[in-house]
């Protein structure tokens, strides 16, 4: 009889063993939320404000979300060209002429002009920018997906936000 029952414990043991629990293995999860805010139309560099700018978020975000910054820089056969700052530019000798700057905490980003004359700079590089910030949890860059976040198009496609709406935020 004791051989009956270890023979029906070791059955049940390779039973409950071969149970499995199914794993998300995408690269992305889904628990988490990454968003896009765009500022748009009255963000501007001027002396007023030192050249900088405070972005409110609509909501707090977690301490170890990463914060994007992309700057709409021109249009390309009907296509925004975002870019990624911080952006800087330079003198033909080498020298900083002028670039976007930009630091952030749970509620806010603040992006700054930094450079030789800000004010000699066309209006179209200071007045009415279009700002977008990408919230990327933090968890992400543990998960083995590289991203070139400089590619804006593909950071939002890496992110599962290519359909999602952007949050229009007016200052």
């Amino acid at each position: 009889m004791k051989k009956i029952t270890l023979l029906f414990m070791f059955i049940g043991m390779i039973t409950l063993q071969s149970c499995t629990v199914n794993e998300d293995t995408d690269n992305f999860d889904n628990d988490t939320i990454s968003e896009v805010w765009e500022y748009n139309q009255n963000v501007n560099f001027i002396p007023n404000n030192n050249f900088s700018v405070l972005l409110p978020f609509q909501h707090s975000i977690f301490p170890s979300d990463m914060v994007l910054v992309y700057r709409l820089s021109d249009f390309d056969n009907g296509n925004d060209v975002w870019k990624l700052m911080p952006e800087t530019y330079y003198f033909a000798d080498g020298t900083l002429d002028f670039g976007y700057t930009n630091d952030f905490t749970q509620n806010n980003a603040l992006v700054q002009m930094i450079g030789n004359d800000l004010l000699s700079l066309p209006a179209d590089l200071r007045l009415n920018q279009v700002i977008r910030i990408v919230v990327v949890p933090g968890f992400f860059g543990n998960k083995g997906t590289e991203i070139d976040f400089s590619n804006y198009d593909e950071t939002i496609e890496k992110l599962g936000l290519t359909n999602k709406p952007i949050k229009k935020i007016s200052l």
